[in-house]
């Protein structure tokens, strides 16, 4: 079990021990966003310690040059990231002419907490400066949900010991970098600049794209809690933008600062209305004050509550971290834009550049599917749907034709940006999370119209992809798939992978199944389709082709498909052999030494039984989950949850509920070592799924909702609403009953249990 590094709460983080050299980690726990901005958790103030700034914008990207050692043809020009956006969370002071650094005091009380319910953070800290000027800070910050633009501060500092003299400057930090840039460069450049007294702006334009951004702030200061007039003075440092102000304040007064601040930008506002918009915003803003702020952000979070929130009784440890885990996938994406995606470290770090991954339709569409209106996960697929060209553009880089489609590793726009050809060009199953999340948003929603007229050209695309990029082995007598890697990236360039040769074959079996009803049921749309697709018979003929023929390597011996070609030749010695001080491996090891081992870093074939999952009978789950189980490491964060959900299907719960944790708990208790780079925000929709798809069972099965429910035993009940076949659902579920209430929709019969039974409100 992991040892919790969070005092236990169910609606917040807290953190009561103050240690600089972890400061960096905890940014990213008590990051905040509102699904368009977001900031990690940074300090206000100076912070002289190991730290990462960083303010971002969804949507708006560098293209930043791809760099390589050796150029292989099909690679793409660029990697797309997303932008450390000027920070306008910054307030410099200066006690007694000398700049207050935490790093430089003695801090001998301190709390943060983030509190989920309500989306706020709030930091307070007592502390002796080198001089000895004891001082208490009150910080207290919030993204707004409702004011999509606007973040909000509270701050304020109060002397304990003796009368001091204060200096702050809220600014506008504009000396900031991207810690991931290829070449070392600016991402941004500075365009314009404007301060006046409270109210300052910085203008700021993408280097090597259009867009361009607009960060502002406004301040008001309070002494007691009464407003007073402040004296600017003239702030001499070029990269703070704001206007400095002077206080002497005695022990028994208190200073507080609140600062709006936030961006707008060109995705979504002509640039001619920046200042316009941003008036607005501040007037409105500033009259409803701090706490009015709040209660409307508050509210709008007890919104999302109502219908995300997974209720667990008897287990705080799960309870808070699944809550976690809803709040930061909410905190990262809401559906109210239809341009923006999810970037699997959200607003709370840099890796991965912050841009579209396979996770998003593998592991984030289920939870938006089953917590919001239908149209958010409906316009994650649009854009697939209108990024079909540049697909079609990324396969033929590789050689394919005839309007075949390779869908993007990792992609801002459609285009392909990631560069690393094992991963680019040869993790293609992504191609068929596309199209599983497809047919999971048509089971759950019934959105026929979308299917027949849209995302079968998807569907028809990608089996031509799938068509083109197998081989037919003359040895075998088999379609085979040469050189990919398949979810396990600790395998590169093999041959047959198992996952990966099932899904094409799914894929090529699914679209021949949506053809034929479109053709049974709308023959006009079927023949529109095929006239602006040129699909012929004689495709659909290979495609019957490569189905009945493609290779699927299996172990009669051991009774399991084999993951790919060769597996078996390794040295199979379970994961339990490796060293503590050697895990994780692919911080320890040579990438040699990883690609000879059996060691898998996350789920693969068993991918394929968690997507299939009624392809296979008990005993086949059973056979494939402990045989690759003892092999699993787990050091992608997408592995655990997977695990989970299968070890509940076959019924081992005590393994299911590891995993669950595992899952829930993998950034709160850092168990792959890598927190200071951000959340695993795309796993986190995984643990959503842990629950609702593993312990509760939620299954669309030819038309029908299932539910197949568990408890794990440390357990007293759980609970969750899920919008399904559009109908919201309660489901309840104790040690001995489940319950499930019909809250929304018309009447409709729903399998619990095995049981038939009909829902009415």
């Amino acid at each position: 079990m992991l040892k919790n590094k969070h005092i236990l709460d169910p609606w917040s983080i807290i953190e009561n021990k103050f240690d600089s050299s972890k400061m960096i980690d905890s940014e990213s726990i008590f990051s905040l966003g509102n699904g368009k901005i977001g900031q990690r958790g940074n300090f206000e103030e100076d912070f002289s310690g190991n730290q990462s700034i960083g303010n971002y914008i969804s949507g708006i990207y560098y293209k930043d040059k791809t760099k390589v050692g050796w150029w292989k043809k099909g690679y793409p020009d660029y990697f797309a990231k997303m932008v450390n956006c000027p920070n306008w969370n910054t307030i410099r002071i200066e006690i007694n002419n000398n700049v207050l650094d935490l790093n430089k005091c003695k801090v001998y009380s301190y709390k943060r907490e983030l509190n989920m319910k309500e989306g706020w953070c709030e930091r307070n800290v007592e502390l002796e400066t080198p001089n000895k000027e004891k001082i208490q800070i009150i910080s207290k910050k919030f993204i707004s949900l409702k004011r999509e633009n606007i973040g909000v501060i509270q701050y304020s500092l109060k002397p304990l010991n003796k009368k001091i003299k204060i200096k702050i400057l809220p600014a506008i930090n504009i000396d900031v970098k991207n810690n991931d840039a290829n070449w070392n460069q600016p991402f941004l450049e500075t365009t314009k600049v404007k301060s006046n007294n409270n109210y300052s702006i910085v203008k700021s334009k993408v280097i090597n794209s259009n867009f361009e951004i607009a960060t502002f702030i406004k301040t008001k200061y309070f002494i007691n809690s009464i407003s007073v007039q402040s004296r600017f003075s003239e702030n001499k440092n070029e990269n703070l933008i704001g206007s400095q102000s002077e206080f002497d304040l005695n022990p028994e007064n208190k200073l507080t600062l609140l600062k709006i601040g936030g961006y707008v930008n060109s995705n979504d506002t002509v640039k001619d209305e920046f200042e316009n918009l941003i008036n607005k915003e501040l007037i409105s803003s500033m009259d409803l004050g701090f706490d009015g702020l709040l209660k409307e952000n508050s509210k709008a979070w007890e919104n999302i509550w109502n219908d995300s929130d997974i209720i667990i009784n008897g287990d705080v440890f799960s309870q808070q971290a699944v809550r976690f885990n809803i709040f930061q996938l909410n905190q990262t994406f809401n559906g109210n834009d239809p341009k923006l995606n999810i970037g699997p470290k959200g607003f709370t770090g840099e890796k991965y550049g912050g841009v579209t991954y396979w996770d998003t339709e593998a592991y984030c569409i289920p939870f938006y599917l089953g917590t919001k209106n239908s149209i958010v996960s409906k316009n994650l697929l649009l854009q697939r749907y209108n990024q079909l060209p540049n697909a079609i553009l990324n396969a033929e880089k590789i050689g394919l034709n005839h309007g075949a489609a390779l869908y993007p590793m990792v992609t801002a726009n459609g285009e392909e940006c990631h560069n690393e050809w094992e991963i680019t060009f040869e993790e293609i199953h992504r191609n068929a999370a596309i199209v599983q999340a497809i047919k999971k948003y048509v089971n759950f929603t019934d959105d026929f119209d979308f299917i027949n007229k849209k995302a079968v050209k998807i569907l028809i695309a990608i089996s031509r992809f799938w068509s083109q990029r197998v081989n037919f082995s003359k040895e075998l007598n088999k379609y085979v798939i040469l050189g990919v890697t398949g979810p396990n990236e600790y395998e590169n360039n093999v041959d047959n992978n198992w996952y990966t040769n099932y899904s094409a074959r799914w894929c090529l079996q699914y679209t021949i199944e949506v053809l034929n009803k479109i053709s049974e049921s709308e023959i006009n749309t079927y023949n529109k389709i095929t006239l602006e697709t040129s699909l012929e018979k004689d495709e659909i003929k290979k495609w019957n082709e490569i189905i009945e023929g493609i290779y699927l390597p299996f172990s009669k011996e051991l009774g399991v498909f084999i993951q790919n070609d060769g597996f078996l030749n390794k040295d199979l010695i379970p994961a339990i052999s490796i060293p503590e001080n050697e895990r994780p491996i692919n911080q320890n090891w040579s990438w040699d030494k990883i690609l000879r081992s059996p060691y898998i870093k996350q789920a693969d074939v068993l991918q394929g039984f968690y997507f299939f999952d009624d392809d296979f009978d008990d005993d086949e789950h059973i056979s494939n989950f402990n045989y690759y189980e003892q092999f699993t490491v787990h050091e992608s964060s997408l592995s655990a949850c997977i695990h989970s959900i299968l070890a509940s299907k076959i019924n081992d719960l005590d393994k299911a509920y590891e995993y669950f944790i595992r899952a829930s708990r993998l950034d709160l208790d850092d168990y792959n070592k890598e927190i200071k780079q951000g959340l695993h925000i795309t796993s986190m929709g995984g643990t959503w799924m842990s629950v609702v798809e593993g312990f509760a069972g939620l299954r669309v099965k030819n038309n029908e909702i299932h539910f197949n429910t568990k408890i794990p035993k440390k357990w007293d009940s759980y609970s969750f609403k899920v919008n399904v076949k559009n109908r919201k659902l309660s489901i309840k579920i104790d040690k001995n009953t489940t319950t499930v209430s019909l809250l929304e929709g018309e009447p409709i019969n729903v399998i619990i249990n095995g049981l038939k039974t009909q829902l009415k409100k």
